[in-house]
């Protein structure tokens, strides 16, 4: 009996250290402004128009303005880097834009957990929408 539990529990620990199926990998801020300085990703802010308008991380598109037409934002190519952000590492909003893009068949899709709020605490400039 000893034996059946600890491989039940064995097998319970196994299965619940896998990655959540609604998470994405977490990439930094340190990489994220490189990317974006050199355009190399895109990056989407999933904040919302208020939060967009008052700061965003430079290149990155307001997903609220895009959403309805999302795949005509998107470069052709599934494999290209999508970074999707939202306030700071609490925040799930995120996973509206990176489901949205996994969706549409793109298989690269990053999350910067950090936010936001961690990009600017870095104080790394942002972009204000015009």
């Amino acid at each position: 009996m000893k034996k059946l539990f600890a491989l039940l529990l064995t097998a319970f620990v196994a299965v619940s250290v896998q990655a959540h199926p609604d998470e994405f990998t977490n990439i930094s801020i340190t990489d994220v402004n490189k990317l974006a300085e050199t355009k190399a990703a895109v990056i989407i802010d999933a904040n919302g128009p208020g939060s967009y308008q008052a700061g965003h991380v430079p290149t990155a598109l307001d997903f609220n303005t895009i959403k309805d037409n999302f795949a005509a934002s998107l470069p052709k190519d599934k494999n290209a880097l999508i970074i999707a952000y939202c306030g700071n590492p609490q925040c799930g909003a995120y996973l509206r834009a990176a489901k949205a893009a996994q969706k549409l068949g793109y298989t690269n899709i990053k999350h910067m957990s950090a936010g936001i709020d961690g990009w600017k605490a870095a104080g790394l400039k942002t972009e204000t929408a015009k």
